[in-house]
């Protein structure tokens, strides 16, 4: 069996390649518009050499990096951009600011959305004669409410992660 499966990887193996070698043709139409293909059986298309394929290994890892990932993770590369504190401060100002913002339109948004809501019975409108689309929207709603909670509880989780 396992050496079923193993003849069964190698075929599939093999054909991927065979497949990935196969020819390619350039073909152009008589309005001038190219096209690449597999088949080169229709008029205006000519043989394309293309380079094989080469496979380039994954980078080795890093020694430091496998005994101390802490000290790997809090270090940065050497040419990665420095940012003094005065600069970084201002930048952080900024984010609180933007997600502040950001709490401040997804509260009113829920507080229209519960208006409009109005504990579970918001107003039908008069395209919604059949009960099973006015429930629809009612659902619709309930959902849009839920997010924008979750959205509020988020913003402040971020903005209490904040220095």
């Amino acid at each position: 069996m396992k050496k079923q499966l193993v003849g069964l990887f190698l075929l599939g193996a093999a054909v991927g390649y065979a497949h990935a070698q196969s020819e390619v043709y350039l073909c152009t139409d008589e309005h001038g518009k190219k096209e690449y293909k597999n088949t080169g059986l229709t008029k205006g298309c000519k043989k394309v050499d293309l380079p094989g394929i080469t496979m380039i290994p994954a980078p080795p890892k890093r020694v430091a990096a496998q005994n101390s990932p802490a000290k790997a993770a809090a270090s940065s590369p050497s040419d990665f951009p420095k940012v003094d504190g005065g600069t970084q401060k201002a930048r952080d100002n900024d984010r609180k600011q933007i997600l502040l913002d950001e709490m401040k339109s997804e509260e009113q948004k829920l507080a229209n959305l519960k208006k409009d809501f109005n504990n579970g019975e918001p107003e039908r409108r008069g395209d919604e004669r059949n009960y099973a689309k006015y429930q629809e929207r009612v659902a619709a709603m309930k959902e849009d409410i839920d997010r924008a909670e979750k959205n509020i509880e988020a913003l402040k989780r971020e903005i209490g992660n904040l220095k």
